[in-house]
């Protein structure tokens, strides 16, 4: 059982300790991150999540619902790796997500093509389980730009992932998966600042996104991101 009083001491240890905090423009896939040190620096974020998975996964045939999740975050994971600036990736429930460090505007802008690989991949996926008579469905990417506080959780050294990233750019692309693809938004919601960060060198973003100022989130930009070749391949090409 928890010891309530150990539990006192640590949590005790954890206020009192004091934090070396270093700020990094790039953050290099091996830190020395320890229980009394962190880290800020610029990260960009990226979440998919699908949408109606509650009554989806409840309702659903489990063996068909289980093909469904595995095809659609194995592969995910596998496009959201393909950045070497990768610095943290998980599957969390029915959402693939990804940590990237930005030391600039280009790796910024490469998340935000990287993006437009994750959404066609969910519409070939979806031309795959039409094909296969498996339930479809919909999907909502969020894109978040900011500087973050890393910091390790645990006092102990753990198998678990430990790190935690505290800033905008993680929460913001996590709540706009949720709503992107649902209403007036498109299948991508990016922040205000990945779209400041990257509407700066891609003028192409200011003609395919649209701004909208949401009730609870604020402002924030949606459209879609298409590859011409691949959406003409998988709606022309894919059974020949």
């Amino acid at each position: 059982m928890y010891d309530f009083k150990e539990g006192k001491k640590r949590v005790e240890e954890i206020i009192n300790t004091e934090l070396e905090i270093k700020k990094e423009k790039y953050l290099p896939k091996s830190i020395d991150l320890r229980f009394n040190n962190g880290y800020i620096t610029h990260v960009a974020s990226i979440s998919i999540d699908i949408r109606k998975s509650t009554s989806l996964f409840k309702n659903g045939n489990k063996e068909k619902i289980a093909k469904l999740s595995k095809a659609f975050n194995s592969e995910l994971i596998k496009i959201l790796n393909t950045n070497e600036n990768v610095r943290e990736s998980r599957v969390i429930g029915d959402c693939s997500c990804a940590i990237y460090t930005a030391p600039n505007t280009e790796t910024v802008e490469n998340l935000y093509h990287m993006a437009s690989y994750c959404n066609m991949y969910v519409k070939m996926l979806n031309q795959i389980l039409k094909d296969n008579n498996l339930p479809t469905f919909k999907a909502g990417i969020g894109l978040g730009y900011s500087e973050v506080l890393l910091v390790k959780s645990t006092m102990e050294d753990r198998v678990i992932e430990d790190k935690l990233w505290l800033g905008a750019s993680i929460i913001d692309a996590c709540k706009f998966s949720n709503i992107s693809n649902k209403g007036d938004y498109k299948s991508v919601i990016m922040s205000k600042e990945f779209y400041d960060t990257v509407s700066s060198i891609n003028k192409n973003v200011e003609k395919e996104f649209e701004k909208k100022d949401d009730p609870v989130y604020g402002e924030c930009y949606t459209g879609e991101l298409i590859i011409p070749e691949v959406n003409k391949w998988i709606i022309n090409e894919f059974n020949d």
